[in-house]
């Protein structure tokens, strides 16, 4: 999954990309920005809040203005000082902003930012190979700026029933232009060819998920399950199964039992809720990829969509009707054959349906 992931990865960031500083949270003591918690900036609210606070630990403020300065480009400093160099641009993007104010602190956010852009540029250039001291700062300074607080959802913490989930403005990270550097600093630190195995798992441990895909699965379907039969209400179904879909690109065949578990009692029943619309183009995908890596599964999936099709919801009907005609193209003759009686007649319903798309789509 994770190297799926990284294929996608390959694009240089360009320079009108940008973001964030506070204080090194974690390190050994006596080095420089080393303590013992790690800050992050709450966007819902602008303060900084302690990830792991300590009792009688007070949070360290972001750098007054001023406190930042640029440093040398790697270019323009001897080969031998360049890991000394490294190592300070490291401490300089540990530090984080307050990005709900956009005029505070703006010159030393833009020197962060040109300091990413220079690290991520140093990584994939190759020139000249990474300590493992730097290797271990650098995933310090990486958890610092992505280990953080999300926003709550609109409606919590105020009693407001939920808008409609077609309606309701997308949130958008103010601290992106930071972090997307961060994201990928780190992406090109683990597919660059330079990067020593064994010393990358050292300090890239299951804080980044590694080797923990049972875990991860178990936790989204926990949000799934909570999402279908008691909320059905949450902000990233769509990117959640986006994510699942390149996973299920990667199933190994003969397909693990847990595998068609996940897809009878979490994909399919993901079709009952109202809010489809927002995420059916990747359900229908994740539900297609099953199909086209099985093929035996189409009569499950098939009687599974007839399961929950809408009864007097138009337009989710249609929805099912595109989903169905993808299913249709990965199905066999044998696999038809088992569901056709039924499917036909659910047809037939649509064909007779008063609403022309609708009788025109079926």
């Amino acid at each position: 999954m994770f190297k799926k992931i990284m294929k996608g990865g390959h694009r240089k960031p360009s320079k009108s990309e940008a973001n964030e500083p506070s204080n090194y949270g974690i390190g050994h003591p006596g080095r420089p920005g080393s303590g013992s918690n790690v800050v992050v900036s709450h966007a819902s609210r602008g303060a900084l809040v302690n990830s792991s606070p300590s009792p009688g630990a007070a949070t360290p403020p972001p750098p007054p203005t001023g406190s930042v300065e640029p440093l040398p480009l790697f270019r323009d400093v001897p080969v031998s000082e360049r890991q000394s160099l490294f190592l300070r641009k490291l401490q300089h993007c540990c530090f984080l902003f307050d990005f709900t104010d956009t005029i505070k602190n703006a010159r030393e956010k833009e020197i962060k930012r040109q300091t990413l852009l220079e690290l991520v540029d140093f990584i994939q250039s190759g020139s000249s190979k990474i300590s493992e001291s730097c290797q271990e700062e650098m995933i310090k300074m990486i958890s610092v700026n992505i280990f953080r607080c999300l926003p709550p959802a609109s409606h919590e913490n105020t009693g407001q029933e939920p808008a409609d989930p077609e309606e309701e403005e997308p949130y958008l990270e103010p601290s992106w232009p930071h972090l997307q550097l961060v994201y990928e600093l780190l992406l090109r630190y683990v597919v660059s060819t330079d990067t020593d195995t064994k010393v990358a798992k050292r300090y890239i441990d299951h804080s980044f998920f590694m080797v923990h895909r049972p875990f991860i699965r178990k936790a989204i379907n926990n949000i799934f399950y909570r999402f279908i039969y008691v909320t059905e209400r949450h902000s990233g179904i769509g990117e959640l199964l986006e994510i699942l879909g390149s996973i299920i690109n990667g199933f190994a065949l003969p397909m693990k039992e847990e595998h068609k578990l996940f897809l009878i009692r979490v994909l399919i029943p993901l079709h009952k809720p109202k809010p489809i619309v927002v995420y059916h183009q990747q359900l229908s995908y994740c539900i297609v990829q099953f199909v086209e890596k099985d093929y035996k599964l189409a009569d499950t999936v098939i009687r599974g969509l007839l399961k929950y099709w809408p009864v007097t919801n138009c337009a989710k009907e249609n929805l099912f009707l595109g989903e169905l005609e993808e299913v249709l193209e990965a199905t066999q003759p044998v696999e038809f054959q088992r569901c056709m009686v039924p499917l036909f007649q659910q047809i037939g319903r649509c064909l007779t349906s008063s609403h022309f798309q609708l009788s025109l789509s079926g």
